[in-house]
């Protein structure tokens, strides 16, 4: 067994498993946050994408660090950022807010579903034009996070009346004497 352990090939190819366990985990955690909006906890959805951008940014670090960035570990992250920061987030805004307005709801949800996969794949093409000590465009983590910021605070989609998160305050037997 130890044998195995010293062997340069085998010792290489689990490395290459590190990098894309952490793409894994983020795809995962993008996934969750698509369930949790189906179930209408748009806290949990929120933190969920939050916790995809950590992994997608380890991801990243630990395939530089360990000398072991390939083009499939390339391609996987860009589909996990797809699903974590493109998909997710696009389900997440349409069931908290947008479903309300009918076709241009889901319209709209989809437009930055398909912006977010439009960024990725220009991001891709440049990968060995663009200098990469700059950036173009927006992160998508950024997006995704930007995009999400009023559900996770727990504010009322527009329109709606009160959020699932807040509660309505507790009456007190002074309030309920003046009618409050």
């Amino acid at each position: 067994y130890r044998k195995n352990l010293m062997n340069p090939e085998l010792r290489r190819r689990g490395i290459y498993l590190l990098p894309n366990m952490l793409t894994t985990a983020a795809l995962f955690s993008g996934f969750y946050a698509i369930v949790q909006a189906m179930n209408q906890r748009f806290e949990y959805a929120a933190v969920a994408i939050f916790v995809a951008m950590v992994f997608d940014g380890l991801d990243g670090r630990v395939a530089r660090l360990t000398h072991t960035q390939s083009e499939f570990g390339a391609e996987y992250d860009s589909l996990s950022d797809m699903v974590s920061f493109g998909a997710a987030p696009a389900l997440i805004a349409y069931v908290w807010s947008l479903k309300g307005l009918g076709r241009w709801g889901w319209i709209a949800a989809f437009v930055y579903c398909a912006c977010a996969a439009l960024r990725l794949a220009r991001f891709n093409v440049n990968t060995a034009v663009v200098d990469k000590r700059y950036f173009q465009g927006l992160p998508s983590p950024a997006a995704a996070i930007r995009s999400l910021i009023r559900p996770a605070s727990g504010l009322a989609a527009p329109g709606a009346t009160r959020c699932r998160a807040t509660r309505a305050p507790k009456s007190t037997p002074s309030s309920r004497r003046r009618g409050i």
